[in-house]
């Protein structure tokens, strides 16, 4: 444990080096959506290869650059990019980020990742505000020694996706006239498309969507008292008796047709934050 709150530091001294930037809120641009940071006046750019311990994300549509700017006038940080646990990262790895966004400031986490529908009500292109989730990934960022200055031993995951921000979320995409599903996402490790049977299986767990991220980041950011805000794009759709085949290129090309509105509702949302 100090030799991870060292690691943290080393990344916050790194940053702080760059840029007094003081962000409030901490964003994660997932698969597909990395032209999201379109909607951020960019103010520092830093790529990952070149801030202390951090990841290389090598993943296909994940740029992998710290953005600090701003959001409707508030200050925010961005992923430009994640890192997921079958790339071969560990748990701790791929959620360091999140920690160092924390010394860095940020009370509040925004995520967003491309996902597969396991609800027949859901249409490809969809986006859905996460309500909860469910950890399938068979691992835990916070399994280990516990350090109490950086949270509790046995963190409560009670309103894990806040409750007040999923009501504003929704509002925000109702005044903007864009669609807005909610429902809980499932986390599997991957990196594998779901078989018939997977599907049928996570849609009996609860489960309205599929995908292979963003439980890690939002884990440790609750044991941190940070709040969550969580977005899906629904790329394709994973019902067992309709399955057809899909590929990366339509699921990049899915979740680019619905970023539009995925920025028009997370600029609404951080304009009418309260932070």
């Amino acid at each position: 444990m100090e030799k991870l709150k060292e690691k943290i530091k080393e990344a916050k001294d790194f940053i702080r080096n760059k840029t007094d930037f003081k962000p409030l809120l901490g964003i994660i641009l997932g698969t597909g959506l990395g032209t999201l940071a379109e909607g951020i006046q960019v103010e520092q750019e830093i790529v990952y290869q070149n801030i202390p311990h951090f990841p290389i994300s090598t993943v296909e549509s994940h740029a992998g650059r710290l953005l600090l700017g701003e959001v409707s006038g508030k200050k925010v940080v961005a992923m430009q990019g994640r890192f997921h646990y079958y790339e071969g990262y560990t748990m701790q790895q791929i959620t360091f980020p999140v920690r160092v966004m924390k010394e860095l400031g940020v009370k509040l986490l925004i995520v967003s990742n491309a996902c597969g529908g396991l609800n027949p009500q859901f249409r490809a292109g969809d986006i859905m505000v996460i309500t909860d989730h469910i950890n399938l990934l068979g691992d835990n960022p916070l399994i280990g020694p516990n350090d109490e200055s950086l949270g509790p031993r046995f963190p409560d995951m009670y309103n894990c996706y806040d409750k007040d921000l999923i009501i504003l979320t929704e509002d925000c995409a109702l005044k903007s006239s864009i669609k807005l599903q909610r429902g809980v996402y499932v986390a599997v490790p991957g990196p594998n498309l779901e078989t018939a049977a997977e599907y049928r299986f996570l849609r009996n767990t609860g489960a309205d969507v599929v995908g292979m991220s963003t439980v890690p980041e939002v884990i440790v950011a609750r044991h941190q008292g940070m709040k969550v805000l969580g977005f899906s794009i629904v790329t394709d759709m994973g019902l067992p008796d309709a399955l057809k085949p899909t590929n990366l290129e339509e699921i990049i090309a899915t979740a680019s047709k619905a970023e539009p509105n995925l920025k028009k509702i997370i600029v609404k949302v951080v304009e009418e934050l309260k932070i």
